[in-house]
Formats: structure tokens, C-alpha cells, sequence
């Protein structure tokens, strides 16, 4: 009867352990230029597809911490091209998933790079998130999902940095008009009375 439960202990061990261990189950991709690509973890090309795009992108480090991190310790400098989503699907049981997303640029110079914020609920706790830094496998793989082989025209870099990047501009210019006004000010002789 122990062997039985002692049988039966490690079963209940080995079973989530095995469900965890097969990460994403599908991850979609949108964005310019496209509909939505669908990547399924079924049949071993379905699998293989999935499993390469999961690696190249950092989904992992960015999900768990590492040691030594292969993450970013800030944005890339520069344009990052257009920026396309993935949204992951990661099984937690045998009929639950959860659902994160991580924002990839395709079309970065000199190869693509991914982000996925912080604080995404996954596995009863939050992603690590950050920047990574891919090599141009994951541009070939999402080209030969359906990505365009070059940016598509008219597409435009990481809108959020823009608009971040002018209203910098407009509250220091709006500043700046106020501190001149100010100073105009003060430095106006009294008048007489």
C-alpha cells in the first residue's frame, strides 16, 4: 500500500511538471502589413515553428529571470522599425492558459529586437519583461510565417517613442516660454507712481 501512494505522489508531481514544461502552446503575430499569423504547437512542423519563435524571441528570459540575464538594460538607441505584437498562450493546466504579449521589431537595425513589459501575470506570478536582443533568425522565421521580407511602406517606427519624444519637446518648449515670461517680467524697471 505505501509503494501504491508513494506511486501515485510522484504521478502528481510528474504531471504538472510535465504540462509546465511544454511552454507556449500557439502565439499569434499582428501588425502593418499583415492579418494575423497564427503559430499552433501542433505536428512537428506546427511545433518546431512555434518552438523557434518562442527562442528567438526571448519569451522565456523574459517570462523568469536568468542568471547571467541575456536581456537589455534599456531600449535599443534609434528607429526600430514597425512594431508588430505577439500575443503568447501558455498553458498553466491541463485547461487553463494564460496570456501574454510581447511587441516585436522585425525590421531593427542591425537585427530585431523584442519587448515585453513587466508585471504580465503568468504561473501565479509576473513577467520579468524587459528588451532583447534577437539575431536574424527571428526575422527569417516570421518572414517565412507570412511577415513581409522588408518593412512594408508607409510603416512606421515605434509610434509610442515618437509621440513620447514630442511631448518631451512640447512641455520643454512650453517651459521654456514660461521661464522667459517670467523673466521678462522681473526684469521690467518699476514704474513711478
Amino acid at each position: 500500500m505505501k509503494h501504491v501512494l508513494f506511486a501515485l505522489a510522484v504521478a502528481a508531481l510528474c504531471l504538472p511538471a510535465t504540462a509546465l514544461g511544454k511552454g507556449a502552446s500557439e502565439a499569434s503575430i499582428e501588425g502593418p502589413g499583415i492579418g494575423a499569423i497564427a503559430f499552433n504547437g501542433d505536428g512537428a512542423s506546427g511545433g518546431m515553428q512555434l518552438s523557434a519563435l518562442a527562442d528567438q524571441s526571448g519569451l522565456y528570459p523574459a517570462i523568469f529571470a536568468q542568471e547571467p540575464s541575456p536581456m537589455l538594460a534599456s531600449r535599443p538607441k534609434g528607429d526600430l522599425g514597425p512594431k508588430y505584437t505577439i500575443a503568447w498562450t501558455v498553458p498553466t493546466s491541463s485547461t487553463d492558459a494564460d496570456k501574454i504579449r510581447q511587441d516585436v521589431y522585425p525590421y531593427a537595425k542591425p537585427a530585431p529586437v523584442t519587448y515585453m513589459a513587466p508585471g504580465q501575470k503568468i504561473f501565479d506570478r509576473e513577467t520579468t519583461g524587459g528588451w532583447f536582443q534577437a539575431d536574424s533568425r527571428l526575422r527569417e522565421t516570421l518572414v517565412s510565417a507570412g511577415l513581409p521580407a522588408r518593412a512594408p511602406e508607409g510603416s512606421s517606427g515605434d509610434s509610442s517613442f515618437r509621440i513620447d519624444l514630442i511631448g518631451l519637446l512640447a512641455g520643454a518648449l512650453l517651459l521654456a516660454t514660461g521661464a522667459t515670461f517670467v523673466v521678462r517680467r522681473r526684469m521690467r524697471p518699476a514704474q513711478a507712481t
